[in-house]
């Protein structure tokens, strides 16, 4: 990672900070972009990090205004954009499809699908410039397989996964990759905050019958990030403890 620049959304917690640790601690440089101020107000003391090598933006990444300011942002501070890890998203309420309040599906398919979208749309001009990217899409195994009672989590993270084939296949000619993870239940705040009910239905259907830990997320997304992911694209990575079928 050294001298790579990366651009992770929602990095002020969770899978997103664990992978900013990484990069920062094997010499990459990190722009963070959260639309959580106090969260990326005490990134420097949590990272540790005492010089100029992350940057942290409030961005939200649902609007595409907020989302070009935080490239123009990023480009100047930095200069260049390596890689992008699209993280950020929310969960939304646990509720059967007929049952879903509308605005609900809404702002989650807006947030982790229109988001990433929005983010890809307006990074990767900049890595076709320099004709070198790593882009990493957080999906979850919920796209996969769709998990019940969380209809607009699912439709959103399935979504990500077309977004990354599409865009993979799109970039093949350039040295860039577009690759996705699919974890199962992660120990994460967002994940954590549904209902307790919910996280046992869907701990019963991981083999491993454990959560994610980040640190194993961190792993698999940082190797996609580097120069050695050099010839797979537009595929998808199982984080999902032996759940995921196909």
């Amino acid at each position: 990672m050294n001298g790579r620049v990366a651009v992770i959304t929602g990095g002020g917690q969770g899978i997103g900070f664990t992978v900013a640790k990484r990069i920062l601690d094997n010499g990459g440089k990190v722009t963070i972009w959260d639309i959580d101020q106090k969260l990326l107000d005490g990134l420097a003391d949590q990272l540790a990090v005492t010089d100029d090598r992350l940057q942290a933006i409030n961005v939200n990444i649902g609007d595409l205004e907020s989302v070009e300011n935080g490239v123009a942002e990023t480009m100047e501070n930095f200069g260049k954009i390596d890689i992008l890890v699209n993280n950020a998203a929310i969960v939304g309420p646990n509720a059967t499809t007929w049952e879903y309040p509308v605005q609900d599906f809404i702002d989650v398919i807006q947030i982790g699908l229109v988001g990433t979208f929005n983010v890809c749309r307006t990074v990767v001009p900049h890595m076709i410039a320099a004709n070198y990217g790593r882009i990493v899409n957080i999906s979850s195994v919920a796209g996969k397989e769709g998990n019940p009672g969380a209809p607009a989590y699912s439709s959103m993270k399935a979504g990500v996964l077309a977004l990354t084939k599409s865009l993979g296949k799109e970039l093949a000619s350039y040295n860039i990759s577009v690759n996705a993870v699919t974890p199962a239940i992660a120990k994460t705040k967002m994940a954590l905050s549904q209902d307790p009910e919910f996280i046992k239905m869907i701990l019963s259907k991981v083999p491993r019958a454990r959560m994610l830990e980040l640190s194993e997320a961190a792993s698999m997304i940082c190797w996609l990030a580097s120069e050695e992911n050099s010839f797979t694209t537009a595929a998808v990575f199982d984080l999902s403890g032996g759940r995921a079928t196909y």
